[in-house]
């Protein structure tokens, strides 16, 4: 895996539980949630079509 940047984010309780609860419904971590919505973002300011994450931040299909 290429090398990640750390850094640190001070963030509302609130808004943290609300990020939680969606990367729970999603099979992510919250780190792994931020990530997903920042590239999202940045991709759609680009005009870029949104992209897959990477798969080992996809939720895993049944059977798995």
């Amino acid at each position: 895996m290429a090398e990640r940047k750390s850094f640190l984010l001070r963030i509302d309780p609130a808004l943290w539980a609300d990020l939680e609860g969606w990367a729970q419904a999603e099979l992510r971590s919250v780190n792994g949630q931020i990530e997903y919505i920042l590239r999202q973002a940045v991709n759609k300011r680009k005009g870029e079509p949104s992209v897959p994450p990477p798969a080992s931040q996809e939720p895993p299909t049944e059977g798995d």
